[in-house]
């Protein structure tokens, strides 16, 4: 269990509902049956309203068992990036169909217009889905499409090349995975030893993701251009479809971290420094146990892990243990770290049978417990909102759906007695508020420094280097000891895959921890009621607007220093320091 040695029995898995427009036999890897179908929905005639809802039906059926498609391309690629049949199939179809596929969109997406003038829909319904596609439409270009592809087939590079490194440490070849356990030993020199091979080796790959993110970053830059942009900042802050917030509101966000959280981290780091009787921390301080016990050991084989996680879900909320017992039952996992396995975790909807599947690394650490609670809370998203049958709401604001995965961190962590006793519960909770407080600081140092990366398109690897470590240590950084390891500090960037896959999502992690705090602190107070809204948030998917969703959550949409300090004092109380 836990484990998809061949991911069958994931593409055997019934559609939602049977198909009302696409063949039951179409091949979606052919471009050209793809193709085919897209220009028949062009071709469609419509003649009220209620034939437009039908035809936006017609789409969001075919838009689904697409993205299904290229889903399960994708998860077999990252579960397997060592198989070649798994990685041509991902490319075959990242080169052919989705670049044939995206002028169609863009031609539908203005037939869509064409019809909404002559047959208006209801306003409130439709209000969401036409603002984004209207976005999408003012972004496209036609001779943005090989360019995009260009950049995902570079991802496809990425993940290759850190699925690849291991070393071998101690007469065994490992991941770099693998070797986080040891990060926690409370040997200072075998620990000592295990970062900095590590460092060794990804150092070695320095040279080859340089050259990709530089190749990234060219193709960002010509794409803004392309579309009448300065930079790639405004035009992927749209493209993110951010329309509730701009970049103002995340250099905002950064200076009130640097001024609030910042000196609770370095509070938090003092402490550890103190306990653990040193005179400085380095980087292969950070994980142990300050006061030397053990390693938090929560589960030894992934059964346990699924089967632990399913009791925390127990003591929740019995709809959502309904619904990981579920996913359990369906085997919708791959969970244990291996070589050649891309890094990371995710969770990715297979949107036409509407049905999550949760990819991580894990080593039976207490940081894989919160992962799983993490991706779990992702899904759940996905299972609350899977009746929805418009294509494009069945997938909430990023913003939104981090809420919904840290969010279940807290609150499963309020549980995590199912694991630990009494004594290491209490050690964990406190790990995790800290690793919070983390969290809320590196994801302004990530965001400082995307901004400063595209807001300075001419830069050369040297001086981003340097941007680097001065927005690492203006966020933390010069609370550690660096001595000797500058080399090292100067590429931890390159450990951010979102960095080079994702640009400029990771905002969105500091936005949802502050509503994930606020729901924790209405979950100690009333589970039920909080519980309550918590679901109802999620059923609504993507059909309403970012603020909306937080309100109906009874949360407060906003990260100022106003949202931001009370909720850092209370986990300063919370912390004791």
């Amino acid at each position: 269990m836990g484990t998809s040695s061949d991911l069958r029995h994931i593409e055997g898995l019934p559609a939602f509902q049977p198909r009302a427009y696409l063949p039951a036999d179409i091949d979606l890897r052919d471009k050209d049956a793809v193709v085919a179908v897209y220009r028949g929905l062009l071709e469609a005639g419509v003649h009220s309203p209620s034939d437009l809802e039908s035809w936006i039906l017609k789409r969001s059926e075919i838009d689904a068992a697409l993205d299904q498609a290229g889903a399960l391309l994708y998860i077999k690629m990252t579960c397997f990036t060592d198989n070649d049949q798994y990685n041509s199939e991902y490319k075959a179809f990242e080169e052919n169909v989705v670049p044939a596929v995206k002028p169609l969109q863009d031609r539908i997406n203005k037939k869509y217009i064409e019809f909404k003038k002559q047959f208006p829909l209801e306003n409130q319904r439709y209000h969401v889905y036409d603002r984004a596609l209207e976005r999408d439409l003012t972004l496209y270009r036609d001779e943005n499409v090989d360019l995009q592809k260009q950049v995902s087939l570079l991802s496809q590079e990425y993940q290759a090349v850190c699925g690849a490194m291991t070393i071998v440490f101690e007469g065994q070849e490992k991941t770099l995975t693998q070797m986080m356990p040891l990060l926690e030993d409370t040997q200072r020199e075998k620990r000592k030893a295990a970062w900095k091979s590590c460092a060794q080796r990804r150092l070695r790959d320095r040279e080859v993701l340089d050259k990709i993110f530089n190749q990234m970053c060219a193709l960002r830059n010509q794409m803004a251009a392309r579309a009448g942009f300065n930079n790639f900042v405004p035009y992927q802050f749209q493209a993110l479809h951010r329309f509730d917030y701009t970049s103002k509101e995340c250099k905002q966000y950064q200076r009130a971290v640097k001024e609030n959280v910042l000196p609770v981290w370095q509070k938090i780091l003092e402490r550890r420094k103190t306990r653990m009787g040193l005179n400085e921390l380095r980087p292969w301080d950070l994980l142990v146990d300050p006061q030397g016990l053990a390693a938090l050991r929560p589960f030894s084989a992934i059964d346990e892990l699924i089967t632990g996680v399913k009791k925390v879900f127990h003591k929740v909320d019995g709809v959502l243990e309904d619904l990981y017992n579920e996913m359990a039952d369906l085997n919708l996992f791959d969970l244990e770290n291996r070589k050649g396995k891309a890094p990371g975790g995710y969770q990715y909807t297979l949107a036409e049978v509407r049905k999550p599947f949760i990819f991580m690394n894990a080593v039976g650490m207490d940081n894989d417990v919160r992962t799983m609670l993490h991706e779990s809370g992702h899904a759940f998203h996905s299972m609350l909102c899977a009746k929805e049958n418009i294509y494009d709401y069945r997938h909430g604001p990023m913003e939104f759906c981090e809420v919904a995965s840290m969010s279940m961190e807290l609150l499963g962590g309020e549980h995590l007695d199912v694991f630990y006793n009494k004594e290491d519960f209490k050690r964990s909770r406190q790990m995790h508020l800290e690793s919070i407080v983390q969290t809320l600081v590196w994801v302004a140092n990530i965001d400082a420094f995307q901004h400063w990366i595209y807001e300075n398109p001419g830069h050369t690897r040297e001086e981003r280097a340097q941007a680097w470590l001065g927005h690492h240590n203006a966020f933390g950084g010069q609370f550690i000891n660096w001595g000797g390891l500058e080399e090292f500090q100067k590429y931890l960037w390159h450990r951010q895959l979102h960095i080079f896959e994702y640009p400029f999502y990771y905002i969105e992690y500091g936005i949802a921890q502050l509503g994930a705090l606020q729901l924790w602190q209405h979950y100690k107070k009333n589970k039920d009621d909080t519980l309550a809204k918590y679901r109802r948030a999620l059923s609504f998917g993507g059909s309403k607007t970012l603020p909306e969703l937080f309100q109906e959550a009874g949360l407060v949409f906003a990260f100022s220093e106003q949202t931001i300090r009370p909720l850092i004092e209370n986990a300063e109380k919370e912390l004791q320091l």
